[in-house]
This record gives structure tokens, C-alpha cells and sequence, in this order.
């Protein structure tokens, strides 16, 4: 079965109404390492949405908030058999002090949440979690792994992994940090977040070894344009590692 198919086959189960933004990760043509790429899962959400979700433990996920379906409607898709099937989570945490409004707004808010799945998914490992170096500056790098469209407005290329290094601009602080294409600056179409990609981890190397240091939150196209290949925007784990790693040990699970 395709991932088109599974798509289709999660909007007619998962039909409730999602009023939820569909921010997501473009342009990228890299792939990340395998152990990074056996991290990243594709969580399904009321309507046939798609997310980017990490394992942080055999069977816990990290992804975005605004990705969360009401209710349990959320499920994963897991690869490993002949034919992909949807498994729904045991239990769903978003953050308490995330705000639906803000991420419209692309305002920084606790854009985090966790699914619990009754067992290890099948052939994937976790990757390691963090929080980022600070101060940011512009030359602060991070790699977004995830498996959104190639294309802004489109299906191409959704369900592969990809990854995109980014760079920081602005003036960031603890709560959003705004990446770009280093090489086109926001000024034409570059590597950045697109549909399919909220939720996607933001990788900063870190004495050798690739910490999830944010979640992606939400893309615009050049010039802060609607689309994808401009800004991509991520919610650093600078204040909602302690969450996460608490709400994930209530679970059973164990975070370093």
C-alpha cells in the first residue's frame, strides 16, 4: 500500500473535523544519517493530516502540539509490515501553557506534546534529546529532519525523510527560534519547513553527537510570503525539556 493510499485510507477512518494550522518542512534534496532517519515517524491526525513525530524512547514520540488531534484521533503509521498500518497512542500530553492563537500568529507558545504507543515501533531507535546552546547567534546551525512535501501546496515527496541545515536570523530568543536556507536568506525559495514537517526535530550538533534541540512550529515561503523556503520557525526545548523527560518517566519511560 502507498502512503497515498494510507493517506486516503486515514481521512475516511479519521474524518472528524481538524481546524488545526497545517504549518509544516521544502526544498531539501539530503537525506539525513540512517541513525537519525530510523528516529522520525509519521504521525496521522483527524482528517488525514500529516505530522513529523521523533522517538525519544521505544515508545514515546515527541512532536508539535498544534499537531495533536481533539480527542484520539492521532495515530502513527508504522512501515514495517507488508502493508503500513495506523496504531493508535495509549496516551497524548501537550504542554500545558501551549496556545493555539499564537501559533497562528507564528508567536512562540509550548508548541510540544508526547504520544505514548503500547509497544516499541518496529524498527526504529530513539535519538538522543537536549536543549540548544545559548545565546543563539546567526552562525548557530541546526538540522530540521522530517517528512513533509518537496513542494509548497503539494503531496510530492511526503512519507520520505529528508533533512535541511539551517541557519539562525533575527534576533532569537529562549522561546522561537526563526531559521533559514544560509544560502538564499529568506530573500528567494530555499530548504526549509513545508507541509507534512510540523512537529519535525531541529538537530543541533553538539560535541559530535545530533541533540533534538526544538520542534518546527510552523513555515512561511521567501519573504515571509504564505508557503514554504522562507522562515522556518522552531520551538526550542530550552524551557519543555523538564516536561517532557517528566511526563515520559510517569509513562515508564526512561529519558536520559
Amino acid at each position: 500500500m502507498s502512503f497515498r493510499q494510507i493517506y486516503l485510507a486515514a481521512c475516511l477512518v479519521y474524518s472528524a473535523a481538524w481546524s488545526g494550522p497545517a504549518y509544516a518542512i521544502v526544498g531539501s534534496r539530503s537525506a539525513p544519517s540512517s541513525g537519525i532517519a530510523q528516529s522520525i515517524v509519521t504521525v496521522v491526525a483527524a482528517g488525514g493530516g500529516v505530522c513529523t513525530g521523533t522517538m525519544i524512547a521505544p515508545n514515546i514520540i515527541l512532536t508539535a502540539a498544534h499537531c495533536i488531534a481533539p480527542g484520539t484521533a492521532n495515530r502513527v503509521i508504522d512501515y514495517s509490515t507488508k502493508l503500513p498500518r495506523l496504531i493508535a497512542p495509549q496516551q497524548v500530553a501537550v504542554h500545558p501553557r501551549y496556545n493555539a492563537q499564537s501559533i497562528g500568529a507564528h508567536r512562540a507558545t509550548a508548541d510540544v506534546a508526547l504520544l505514548r504507543l503500547s509497544a516499541p515501533m518496529p524498527g526504529k531507535s530513539a535519538a538522543l534529546l537536549g536543549v540548544p546552546r545559548i545565546p543563539f547567534t546567526p552562525m548557530s546551525r541546526f538540522t530540521v529532519v522530517g517528512i513533509g512535501s518537496t513542494i509548497a501546496e503539494s503531496e510530492t515527496g511526503v512519507g520520505t525523510v529528508r533533512a535541511a541545515p539551517l541557519a539562525v536570523t533575527g534576533k532569537p530568543g529562549t522561546l522561537q527560534v526563526r531559521l533559514v536556507d544560509p544560502q538564499t536568506l529568506n530573500r528567494s525559495s530555499g530548504m526549509g519547513a513545508c507541509t507534512g514537517d510540523s512537529g519535525a526535530p531541529a538537530f543541533e550538533d553538539q560535541d559530535g553527537r545530533s541533540v533534538i534541540a526544538g520542534v518546527v512550529s510552523w513555515s512561511t515561503g521567501a519573504n515571509n510570503s504564505a508557503g514554504c523556503g522562507g522562515l522556518t520557525g522552531v520551538t526550542p526545548l530550552t524551557l519543555y525539556k523538564d516536561w517532557i523527560v517528566q511526563t515520559a518517566r510517569s509513562w515508564g519511560a526512561s529519558i536520559p
